[in-house]
């Protein structure tokens, strides 16, 4: 049977200075990551912004690792049996005492190989919606439209369904809803409302536009379908849409659908 006193190596003055010295390296690189590329974001051209973001976790996961490889060395005698005998440890310690969290830990460390999702995409994890502005090794954090911070763990991952609007993309489809009484010529309002996205100063031009008609019993559902120049834009080029595109049927004399109550609730 080893001894602890077999496995941890002598921790000298200087050991303990250095293993000090390189948290606290760390820690301030870490801070400045986490400072720079979002400011950095905001001075390069907006379309480099979600490849440059997506970054910070990856450099996050190699500066820790590098920080490991240092400080084990100094604490531990690095022998095949101590490091059988401190890994078998430290999994039976970790796996009761911090299983949500480590579950959380691991979830993190996938989402960083299959990148469900980035930071500048904008998702929907359970009820929460927003644009991730932080992915860290445990949780991520989005902000809501409602300009609200949602704290998730990682381990939500594997029993929710992930939404991703954008997937790593500077816009993504943005669709306005008009319902209409059925009674009005259809493709003179299908002219009309693409004609509405057309002329949006939000209007990625690259991007197909689309409207979908559907007819439904109590009238003729229409679905505007385009993409803004940038993601965060969403609800002001869906306001546009709509706003004008009322203007513009309001003009051609298309009145309103009555929906049912029933319907409504």
């Amino acid at each position: 049977m080893i001894e602890p006193t077999e496995i941890v190596s002598h921790l000298t003055q200087s050991n303990v200075i250095r293993i000090i010295a390189i948290l606290m390296l760390v820690w301030l690189i870490l801070r400045g990551l986490q400072w720079f590329l979002p400011w950095l974001t905001e001075q390069i051209p907006s379309r480099f912004r979600l490849y440059v973001l997506p970054l910070l976790p990856i450099l996050q996961l190699v500066l820790v690792v590098l920080a490991l490889m240092r400080i084990v060395p100094l604490v531990v005698d690095p022998t095949p049996e101590n490091v059988l005998a401190i890994s078998g440890a430290v999994a039976i310690t970790v796996g009761f005492a911090f299983q949500d969290y480590v579950s959380s830990l691991i979830a993190g460390i996938v989402t960083i190989y299959e990148r469900p999702y980035r930071i500048g995409d904008w998702v929907r994890i359970g009820e929460a919606y927003g644009e991730v502005i932080a992915l860290g090794f445990r949780s991520i954090q989005l902000v809501t439209p409602d300009d609200t911070v949602v704290l998730i763990p990682h381990k939500l991952m594997w029993d929710n369904i992930i939404y991703n609007d954008n997937s790593g993309q500077r816009e993504h489809q943005c669709v306005a809803d008009f319902y209409l009484h059925p009674e009005h010529d259809a493709e003179i309002v299908r002219q009309k409302l693409r004609q509405v996205a057309l002329t949006s100063p939000y209007l990625q031009l690259d991007r197909p536009i689309s409207v979908v008609v559907i007819e439904k019993p109590w009238g003729t559902h229409y679905r505007l379908k385009a993409y803004p120049i940038d993601g965060r834009d969403q609800f002001k080029f869906t306001s546009d849409m709509t706003v004008r595109g009322k203007a513009a049927l309001a003009l051609l004399g298309v009145k309103p659908a009555s929906v049912p109550v029933a319907v409504a609730a």
